[in-house]
């Protein structure tokens, strides 16, 4: 066998090598894939802890604080975070609670209202692909449980899905849409 002819047999093992590694151990998701099956979630949620991150798949070190941020060319604040994440992600409760209201807004496109069992919290999940089958107002999710999927509907850039996601300190007889925005940034990047 001359030179010529063992350096290509060597290139194609190669090449067979780089093709096996690749069908067998790598996987391609373009980025806006929807995710997969949320339940293993729920199992994770059901550990226990303080809120979880709303968006699956997206770990508290990924979050960035946008709280203070001007919206509406500088007319009001964010009073929110923006958590990024392919459209179709599945997006979950951050808490026990009941879904208090599903709304559809202008700017907030579809929106999700959640109130813990107590009253005093709201958590406001905004810009959503689609709510999970079944949810309706009224009803009583888990922590960890799966309610909606990532979008860019209301004023989001479709080019840019994301979660809106609102945290609402209340008195238990305040309406849905009252409250006094907090941070949710530090509850949700917290040390568990």
């Amino acid at each position: 066998m001359n030179l010529w002819a063992r350096r290509w047999g060597w290139v194609a093992v190669a090449l067979l090598a780089c093709v096996a590694f690749a069908h067998f151990c790598v996987r391609i998701v373009p980025a806006d894939a929807p995710a997969g099956d949320p339940a293993p979630v729920q199992e994770a949620a059901d550990r226990g802890g303080a809120l979880i991150v709303p968006v699956a798949g997206v770990s508290p070190a990924a979050l960035t604080d946008t709280f203070t941020q001007a919206r509406a060319s500088g007319a009001r604040r964010h009073d929110a975070i923006d958590i990024m994440a392919p459209r179709g992600s599945p997006v979950i409760a951050v808490a026990d609670g009941r879904i208090e209201k599903i709304f559809w807004s202008e700017a907030g496109g579809r929106t999700l209202y959640l109130r813990s069992p107590d009253r005093r919290t709201l958590y406001y999940y905004a810009h959503l692909d689609s709510y999970a089958p079944g949810v309706r107002e009224g009803q009583t999710v888990r922590r960890g449980q799966w309610i909606a999927r990532v979008g860019s509907s209301g004023n989001a850039d479709p080019a840019g899905p994301h979660l809106h996601f609102a945290v609402h300190i209340m008195t238990p007889d305040e309406p849905w849409h009252g409250g006094r925005p907090v941070n949710p940034y530090p509850l949700l990047t917290r040390a568990r």
